[in-house]
C-alpha cells in the first residue's frame, strides 16, 4: 500500500481527534441520565445497521466485476436498487407510520440479511433480487429510524434540543467510526484473510441478526397515525398535501433529493474514478478514509448543533458551496494532467488529487446528516413522517437512476452532473432561507 493512503488518513485522524478532545463546555449540552441510558440504546442499534450496511459499501462494485460483468450491467444492478427504493419506499414508508416504527426497522433487517445472501449467487436474475431487496431496506434505513427516534424521544418528554446530540453523534458513530472499522474489517476479511469479496456481506448478515435482536427486546413501538380509517392511498394524500402546504417542506426534500443525488452517484463512481485503468488501489482503506473525513464533518456539526444561537439553515449554505467546489479537482485534473493510458499500476498524481477532492466531499457529507435530521424533525409533522421521508427520496432515486443509465467512461460528464446538483441546492437553499 502507498504511502500516500497513510499520510492522508494520518492526517485526518490527527485533525479529528482535535477536535474532539478540544471541545469545551460551549460545545456540551448538559442531558439526563434517562435521555443518555436512551441515546445510547439507540446509539448501539444505529451503530449495528450501519456495520450492516458500510460492510457492504467498499466491494459491491467490486464483486459484480469478480462474477464478469461489466459496467452497463453493473449499473443495471444499481439502477433496480435505486429504482426499487423509489417505487416501494413510499409504501413501505407509510406502512411503518401506520403499523408501526419498530416493526419497520425490524423488517429492514430481515430485508437486508436475504439481499445479503443473494451475493453468493453469480446469477444475474438473483443478485437483481438482491438490488432489490437492498433498495427496499434502504428507504427503511433511512426513514423508520429516525422516525421511531424522534417520535420515542419527545414521548419520553426529553428537551428539543438534545435531539441534535443523538443525531450528531450517531452520525459520527454510525457513518463515521464504524464505516472505518467496517471498512478495515472488510478490507481484512476479503483480502488479508483471503475469504473473498463475499464475505464481507456475511458479516453484515451477523451484524444485521444482532441488532435485531436488540429492537426486538428493548424498544417499544410508535405510530404516526394509526387509525384504522386510514388506507394507504389517504396516507399518501395527507403527505402530498403537507408538502404542498408549507413551502418549507418541500424546498427541504427538494434540497435533501439533490444533495443525496449528487452523494449516491459518487458512491457508484469513485471506485472507477481513482482507477481508471484497473489500477490496484486499496478499496477498503480508501473507503475508511472516507468515513474519516465524514467523522471529522460530523464532529464540526455536533459544535455548531451544540450552540442554540447557530441556525442549519444559515451554515449549510457555505457546506453545499464546498462541497460543489470539491468536484472541481477532477476537472482540473482531467484538463491539466495527462491522463494515465498504463493498465494496472498504483494510484496516479491525478488520482491523489481527486482523492483529496472526495474526502472534502465526505466531510461536507458529515455536516449534512446530522443537519438535514435537526431540520426534519423541525418541518416534518410527526403523523405521516416516514411518507414524507421517502416521498423525498423518489426524485433523488430518479436522479440516480437516470445518471447510471447514462453513465460512461469520460466521468467529467459526471463531475458536472454532481456541480450541477449542488449548485441547486445552494440556490434552492437561498430562496428558502
Amino acid at each position: 500500500m502507498e504511502l500516500f493512503y497513510y499520510v492522508v488518513f494520518g492526517v485526518l485522524t490527527a485533525i479529528v481527534a482535535v477536535f474532539e478532545l478540544s471541545k469545551n463546555k460551549n460545545d456540551r449540552t448538559p442531558t439526563s441520565q434517562a435521555f443518555n441510558s436512551f441515546k445510547n440504546n439507540y446509539l448501539v442499534v444505529y451503530s449495528l445497521m450501519m456495520a450492516g450496511d458500510w460492510l457492504q459499501g467498499p466491494y459491491v462494485y467490486f464483486l459484480y466485476t469478480t462474477y464478469g460483468f461489466g459496467k452497463g450491467d453493473i449499473g443495471r444492478l444499481f439502477i433496480a436498487g435505486f429504482g426499487s427504493s423509489m417505487l416501494f419506499g413510499t409504501i413501505v414508508g407509510s406502512l411503518a407510520d401506520k403499523q408501526g416504527r419498530k416493526r419497520a426497522c425490524i423488517t429492514y433487517c430481515i430485508t437486508y440479511i436475504l439481499s445479503c445472501i443473494t451475493k453468493h449467487s453469480p446469477e444475474y436474475k438473483i443478485l437483481m433480487i438482491g438490488r432489490i431487496l437492498g433498495g427496499i431496506a434502504t428507504s427503511l434505513l433511512f426513514s423508520a429510524f429516525e422516525s421511531w427516534l424522534v417520535a420515542e424521544h419527545f414521548k419520553r418528554g426529553f428537551e428539543t434540543q438534545w435531539l441534535s446530540l443523538t443525531f450528531s453523534k450517531a452520525i459520527f458513530l454510525g457513518n463515521g467510526l464504524v464505516a472505518i472499522i467496517s471498512g478495515l474489517f472488510a478490507n481484512t476479511l476479503a483480502d488479508t484473510l483471503g475469504f473473498g469479496p463475499v464475505s464481507p456481506f456475511d458479516a453484515a448478515a451477523c451484524f444485521l441478526a444482532i441488532g435485531m435482536a436488540i429492537i426486538f427486546s428493548t424498544w417499544t413501538e410508535n405510530y404516526g397515525d394509526p387509525s384504522e380509517s386510514k388506507d394507504l392511498l389517504t396516507q399518501f394524500k395527507g403527505a402530498a398535501t403537507a408538502i404542498a402546504s408549507d413551502e418549507k417542506i418541500a424546498l427541504l426534500g427538494a434540497i435533501q433529493s439533490l444533495f443525496e443525488g449528487s452523494m449516491y452517484t459518487f458512491v457508484f463512481l469513485w471506485t472507477p474514478a481513482l482507477s481508471p485503468n484497473e489500477q490496484d488501489i486499496p478499496h477498503g482503506f480508501i473507503f475508511a478514509t472516507f468515513m474519516l473525513s465524514s467523522m471529522l464533518g460530523s464532529s464540526l456539526a455536533s459544535r455548531l448543533l451544540a450552540r442554540q444561537t447557530v441556525k442549519a439553515e444559515s451554515y449549510m449554505q457555505i457546506v453545499f458551496l464546498v462541497a460543489a467546489g470539491s468536484f472541481l479537482l477532477p476537472l482540473i485534473t482531467t484538463f491539466i494532467l495527462e491522463p494515465s493510458t498504463e493498465k494496472g499500476g498504483g494510484i496516479t498524481t491525478g488520482g491523489c488529487l481527486q482523492l483529496l477532492g472526495f474526502c472534502v466531499f465526505e466531510a461536507c457529507v458529515g455536516i449534512f446528516w446530522p443537519s438535514i435530521m435537526k431540520m426534519r424533525s423541525q418541518y416534518i409533522p410527526e403523523e405521516s413522517r416516514s411518507t414524507i421521508m421517502n416521498f423525498f427520496r423518489v426524485p433523488l432515486n430518479i436522479f440516480v437512476c437516470v445518471v447510471l443509465y447514462n453513465v460512461r467512461p469520460q466521468y467529467l460528464l459526471i463531475s458536472f452532473f454532481n456541480m450541477d446538483v449542488m449548485g441547486g441546492s445552494i440556490i434552492l437553499y437561498i430562496k428558502g432561507d
